[in-house]
């Protein structure tokens, strides 16, 4: 208190006084701090009960007003003073000793408003970055320490700065060798600080001027035991045994202090940590990328804590709680279980977990190139292969759907093409090369996640066929390539005949050679007018039939694959006239839409805009359309006797594919009219055979029609549901049949229309 009152007592006799130039009162406050050490016998008192703090903020001031008074850029006598008298590492020193207590938080504050106050570039001076570096070592050690706050906020400036300037950020590079060489013995090592007459040694051998503080400061404190009453000569060796011995990883301290302060249980300053973090990962310095890749514990904390927070799950949850999660931002991790009312066993722990992954695909995302290859390899080796790949090859249901429901939330989440491109390797392995049948062990993941598209359990089936949806939908070529281009590369699923004038005639005259009419085919004697495109809406919205519109390089007329797939499904399976907003007109628009969203993704691709010519295809090639495909088409046959839930999914699955602007791609999935080669199947084919087995099994149903109609409307909500109707299966299977062939008719008249139009 008695201080305090002469602290007020001081102010107010300098405010009355005469005001010195700004060095001598800079260099007054500096030796009052100093002759505090000299005159003080009681070391256990808290700094706050003595002037330091005043005489600190004072010389901050005085470094401040200086500047503003002087050109940008000049030094002015002030600084000078301060670098010259090494008065920041004097600072560390007493920080260190943290004596009198709390001396530490006050250098702190001291360095972290030395640097974000004054403009001129400090931290190139041997005299700051040498304390700054000294000082970033001891932030961290202790989680939870009273001093948490200032450290982080300390360590956030330097990194602030280092933003600002790149280069800097090598003074921060510390050489372990020499670290490594100081091991030697303590006797070196004291030699070093003791060199000099009549100076106190810094951590580097720099000394300290003896007036700026007495012997006598550390002729008082040596006798005692008191760690925060030592010598300053002894609390330095201890200083640089700790840096060489006690620390293993000593090359990016800056890093070190931020990755030990993230596990702090105050969560403001895990969140600040993490944004250093996020600064330093991003400097494009190589050397600095090098070192975070190589020589810090950086990996190791992302993997680690993402295979912690993973096991911490509960071995079972419901798919749908982990999908309905609200969209995760790493640093709001905030949750309160009592306040939410959608809460559910392991919602805290799934929160923190996607958290924690949405942080690494972040940091990966905003890192240097080599720093980030090195981490998304990191999470693929330690986390994806080493902790879920065992998850998703197990043989127990609950946990592959729980299992694969968190791959799929974390394809989902993704946005770093570094981090994507680990996982698309991890899932789908690097093969290029067309698929064989037999061959399935070459990346046993890819196959047992493909097999689990048709599982026994439809839950797994569906949540399997989602995940590769959504991964359908990712920037990264590899991924259709991997499941569906190669295999359709040589375009060895069609017979090549060589056109014949006769053939030629037929072109001319509108019609395409080999194709069948499907008006002529007996699957097709009772089409109604109403579904061809003859009507004059139709007539507006489609290219006209004309020669000129018959494509030279080979596509099939529009008009005619848009009524072959229309015209699939027989009339008396049709129910959609008979509901309002349940138009082909819808599937344009989402068509246009999803399609032109294709494009932008897959512009880089260099993707051909035109067919591989067939006399340049291997067409004597056994064709296999791929496991993914085969299980598709598999199932697709099966749509009578599936869930609708599973008919969903596998239709939405296929339509998303048809959308990919690769020319084969629309030929093998999208042009009824292709000679398919003998013993090869598209999905037209498929879905031909669907509807021959419908075309009989209808015959058997009595009220066929108004059963399909009710099943509809209870669908979309327009009946209330009432006694179980007959054939449920297969009256949802056909509902879903006719918007599917709706779809793709859509999918292939955008497409058509986009190619067309200049």
């Amino acid at each position: 208190m008695f201080s305090k009152l002469t602290s007020i007592l001081q102010h107010a006799v300098e405010a009355l006084a005469p005001s010195l130039p700004l060095q001598e009162d800079f260099v007054y406050h500096w030796k009052a701090i100093t002759h505090y050490y000299i005159e003080t016998s009681d070391d256990k008192a808290p700094v706050t009960d003595t002037n330091i703090p005043s005489h600190l903020e004072q010389m901050l001031d005085i470094l401040v007003q200086e500047e503003n008074e002087r050109e940008s850029g000049e030094t002015g006598p002030c600084m000078e003073y301060l670098l010259h008298h090494k008065i920041l590492e004097t600072l560390y020193t007493l920080g260190k000793a943290d004596c009198p207590p709390g001396m530490k938080q006050q250098v702190l504050t001291f360095y972290t408003k030395l640097l974000g106050r004054i403009r001129q570039p400090l931290l190139p001076h041997i005299n700051v970055h040498k304390p700054v570096q000294k000082l970033i070592r001891l932030c961290g050690e202790v989680l939870a320490a009273p001093t948490e706050n200032e450290e982080i906020q300390f360590l956030c400036t330097v990194c602030a700065k280092l933003k600002q300037d790149p280069y800097l950020v090598n003074f921060f590079l510390e050489n372990k060798l020499k670290a490594l060489a100081s091991k030697g013995s303590g006797s070196v090592i004291t030699e070093d600080m003791i060199k000099g007459q009549g100076s106190l040694m810094t951590d580097t051998g720099q000394s300290v001027p003896p007036e700026e503080i007495s012997s006598a400061a550390g002729a008082e404190h040596i006798e005692k035991e008191d760690d925060l009453s030592m010598s300053l000569d002894e609390l330095n060796v201890t200083s640089s045994l700790e840096a060489s011995v006690i620390r293993p990883n000593q090359d990016y301290n800056l890093v070190n202090s931020l990755l030990n302060l993230t596990k702090s249980p105050d969560g403001r300053i895990a969140v600040k940590a993490c944004e250093g973090l996020m600064l330093l990962v991003s400097l494009p310095e190589p050397a600095a990328a090098k070192c975070l890749s190589q020589s810090t514990c950086l990996r190791e904390l992302l993997t680690d804590r993402l295979t912690t927070l993973y096991k911490a799950l509960p071995q079972s949850m419901d798919p749908l709680d982990i999908e309905s999660v609200e969209a995760i931002n790493w640093g709001l991790d905030s949750y309160s279980h009592k306040e939410d009312a959608s809460a559910f066993p392991g919602k805290r722990a799934l929160i923190s977990f996607l958290s924690w992954f949405d942080y690494c695909d972040q940091l990966i995302k905003e890192a240097q190139k080599t720093t980030a290859v090195a981490m998304a390899r990191s999470v693929r080796e330690q986390f994806f292969v080493g902790v879920m790949e065992p998850q998703l090859m197990q043989t127990s249901e609950i946990g592959i759907l729980t299992s694969t429901a968190l791959l799929h939330r974390m394809v989902r989440q993704v946005t770093s093409d570094v981090l994507l491109q680990e996982m698309v390797s991890f899932i789908l392995g690097g093969h290029r090369e067309p698929e064989t049948l037999a061959e399935n062990n070459r990346h046993p993941l890819r196959h047992r996640l493909i097999e689990h598209c048709d599982h026994i359990s439809d839950e797994i089936s569906i949540m399997t066929l989602r995940m590769f949806e959504h991964l359908l939908q990712k920037p990264n070529e590899h991924i259709l390539y991997n499941l569906v281009l190669r295999n359709v590369e040589e375009r060895n699923y069609t017979e090549y005949k060589p056109p014949c004038q006769e053939d030629k005639d037929v072109v001319e005259n509108g019609q395409i050679a080999g194709a069948v009419d499907l008006e002529e085919d007996p699957l097709f004697t009772d089409l109604s007018p109403d579904n061809t495109l003859s009507n004059p809406e139709w007539l507006s919205a489609s290219p006209p039939v004309s020669p000129e519109h018959s494509k030279n390089d080979g596509k099939t007329e529009v008009h005619k694959i848009v009524n072959s797939f229309l015209c699939l499904v027989p009339e008396e399976a049709k129910s959609s006239y008979h509901v309002e907003g349940t138009g082909y007109d819808t599937y344009l628009r989402d068509a246009h839409r999803q399609f032109r969203d294709y494009c932008a993704i897959c512009l880089r691709w260099e993707w051909p805009g035109s067919p591989k010519p067939l006399e340049k295809c291997n067409l004597e090639a056994p064709f296999f359309e791929g496991h993914f495909l085969k299980i598709l088409f598999d199932r697709m046959g099966r749509i009578l006797d599936q869930p609708y839930d599973v008919n969903l999914q596998v239709t939405s699955v296929l339509s998303k594919l048809s959308l990919f602007p690769h020319p084969h791609i629309h030929e093998y999935l999208l042009d009824p009219y292709v000679n398919l080669a003998s013993g090869c199947r598209s999905l037209f084919s498929v879905v031909v055979r669907v509807v021959g087995d419908l075309m009989v099994r209808i015959q058997r149903i009595p009220d066929f029609t108004p059963k399909l109609l009710l099943v509809r409307k209870r669908l979309l909500g327009l009946e209330p549901e009432g006694p179980i109707v007959d054939h449920m299966t297969l009256l949802e299977g056909v509902i879903v049949l006719e918007e599917f062939c709706k779809e793709l008719a859509a999918i292939a008249f955008v497409k058509y229309h986009t190619s067309s139009t200049p």
